[in-house]
């Protein structure tokens, strides 16, 4: 409330400052949730693997609780497929990677290129190439490589970027976009 030059808060502009604090001090992966929102209280996840041969259609949420047994699955389906090892795949990522998939208005399933990493993969390909980070976050669970065949990486770059929840990586040379939910920032390769 203002009464000339002087400004008073009031208890209410408090509360009200600080909830916006609140807000914006919120973790990014809200976003990516926020995205889900109006998908009849779920979260759906449809991806394919040309390196097993398997494919998932999973819905890991409903009425505001990830499914454990569907995760495992998840977890499972993006398993390192050279040695078979897996990981607890971070649901921050599996949610920027469902919203992405939800604004690109596809019933198309992605194409998994790179989910889990271990270690020993990681270096492997670390050596081969070096557009592959040391300390890559799909060694954490937090990362995958996909495709679609029916959008661009323009497009598909443009959904997960929208969601503000985490980096995200063009690469046209190879036709993927990297999605994770580590820091949000973008790249071109």
């Amino acid at each position: 409330m203002t009464t000339g030059t002087k400004t008073e808060m009031t208890r209410r502009g408090l509360l009200g400052a600080f909830a916006a604090t609140a807000i914006t001090a919120a973790p990014t992966y809200a976003n990516a949730a926020g995205f889900l929102r109006g998908a009849g209280d779920m979260r759906r996840l449809k991806m394919y693997s040309g390196r097993t041969g398997e494919t998932i259609d999973m819905i890991y949420w409903i009425d505001g609780d990830y499914i454990k047994d569907a995760l495992t699955e998840i977890n499972w389906f993006m398993r390192d497929w050279r040695n078979k090892q897996t990981i607890n795949i971070d649901t921050r990522n599996i949610d920027i990677m469902a919203a992405s998939q939800r604004l690109l208005k596809t019933d198309e399933p992605y194409l998994l290129l790179s989910g889990y990493r271990s270690p020993a993969t990681n270096a492997m390909l670390r050596s081969r190439s070096r557009a592959v980070a040391k300390n890559s976050l799909h060694m954490k669970g937090q990362a995958a490589d996909l495709r679609l065949k029916s959008r661009t990486v323009k497009q598909i770059s443009a959904a997960a970027i929208s969601c503000r929840a985490g980096g995200v990586g063009k690469y046209y040379g190879s036709n993927f976009v990297h999605m994770d939910c580590g820091d949000v920032r973008t790249w071109t390769s």
